[in-house]
């Protein structure tokens, strides 16, 4: 009898035994294994922490950031775009919702870009693209219309933003130089960035941007260099060769640097090719830093100033014969490569030389065209197929008093022509 009571008792204990063996042995194991009571927190490493090619990054950020501003510009709503360097339709969503609530609140059109402290002569002004500005001046001059206001905003900055006004600008570059409306060192304390020789840029070196995307301050982005000498169609009024870069660029960044990995200025950041409606497609360009050094003494000076006040120009408007369909070629009895001779500026080099222009004009169906005028086909040699090419040898690759020897078809006949370059004042 008693051995079936404890036989019995073993049975209705070993389900609880099997079921809660946790409740056995748990105490045994937190006595065993001590619980931590904090996360031991490791001293920071910046040699460990950042890779070599982001410490540069992070150095260069924080020695140029400060001399970055970005440049708000208030135009009359009659005298502008609503955005200025900005279109709407490449404004984020969440900003292009807000549009119709600005439209009522902003009595002033707005547009942003950047800008950069250079120093010259001991004082210290703003460089920036002459685009950024020019809805703000009067056409043809550098004074600011009524009603209008520039103004720049550091990082950091908890003061009012800096009045500026556009001491000299220039078109042909797309570059501007702004100061204070007001007298004194309004840049005190900002350093000037320094101006490397961007002829000595290489495509695959490292770039930095710095500028104000969408109103974003102190925005950083890098990349590498592209392609170097690189034409693009709506850049200034001539046909400058920019740095191409595929450092994230947007509406906003206009007017910033672009740095190399020493900080040091080798670009002006100016424009974007954007397919398809994108704002950034990997394809930045920037006017090279030789072309600001080159402009800087006039801008300086004040006013407007452009290409031919600094580099030889040729003096007259050309058609690229490449460009037109075989069937006009044939028709006009042109070739099928050089540059047509549209016309010629009066007292240009071009002029000088003997070069002619067009004599009539040809209506083919519904369109006219301009020919009798000289064809060039090659300039020193070298055959000339583009507007671009005949610019890059005559403005970028020649000087002033340099002479060119030009291959010249008129009227079937083969004849070769000296020009002498000179700066047209």
């Amino acid at each position: 009898m008693i051995l079936k009571i404890i036989g019995g008792l073993i049975l209705w204990l070993l389900p609880v035994i099997l079921v809660f063996p946790a409740a056995i042995f748990l105490p045994m194991q937190e006595a065993a294994m001590p619980r931590a009571t904090s996360v031991e927190r490791l001293p920071f490493d910046e040699a460990r922490a950042f890779l070599e090619n982001e410490v540069n990054t992070v150095d260069v950020a924080a020695a140029i950031g400060p001399s970055v501003a970005a440049i708000n510009v208030g135009v009359p709503r009659d005298s502008a775009s609503r955005f200025g360097d900005t279109p709407p339709e490449l404004l984020p969503p969440e900003l292009k919702e807000l549009l119709p609530y600005l439209d009522e609140e902003v009595p002033q059109q707005q547009g942003s870009g950047s800008g950069f402290v250079v120093s010259l002569n001991g004082e210290r002004f703003l460089v920036t693209n002459y685009h950024v500005v020019q809805d703000a001046l009067r056409e043809g001059t550098t004074r600011t219309v009524e009603g209008a206001s520039i103004a720049a905003i550091f990082p950091g900055s908890n003061s009012d933003p800096i009045a500026l006004r556009v001491l000299g600008a220039n078109p042909s570059f797309d570059l501007a130089l702004l100061t204070s409306n007001v007298s004194g060192d309004a840049f005190e304390g900002i350093v000037g960035i320094e101006i490397a020789d961007s002829d000595e840029v290489r495509v695959g070196q490292k770039s930095i941007a710095i500028g104000n995307p969408f109103g974003l301050e102190s925005t950083v982005t890098t990349g590498i260099i592209s392609a170097v000498e690189r034409f693009t169609p709506s850049v200034g009024r001539v046909r400058v060769p920019m740095l191409q870069t595929d450092a994230a660029i947007n509406p906003g960044n206009s007017g910033g640097p672009l740095l190399n990995s020493q900080g040091q200025l080798i670009g002006i950041n100016t424009s974007i090719l954007n397919p398809e409606g994108r704002s950034s497609a990997g394809l930045g360009f920037a006017v090279p830093s030789n072309i600001l050094l080159e402009a800087l003494a006039n801008l300086e000076m004040g006013g407007l100033s452009d290409i031919r006040y600094t580099r030889p120009t040729f003096g007259a408007r050309v058609q690229p014969l490449g460009a037109l369909p075989k069937g006009i070629r044939e028709a006009l009895d042109l070739p099928d490569e050089g540059v047509l001779i549209i016309g010629v500026l009066p007292g240009s080099p071009a002029d000088k030389a003997g070069i002619r222009g067009s004599s009539e004009i040809v209506r083919l169906g519904p369109f006219d065209f301009e020919t009798g005028g000289d064809v060039i086909t090659a300039v020193n040699g070298e055959a000339l197929n583009s507007a671009e090419q005949l610019n890059l040898l005559v403005s970028y690759e020649s000087v002033a008093g340099e002479e060119l020897r030009l291959d010249v078809l008129r009227d079937g006949e083969a004849v070769t022509l000296a020009v002498t370059l000179e700066v047209v004042p």
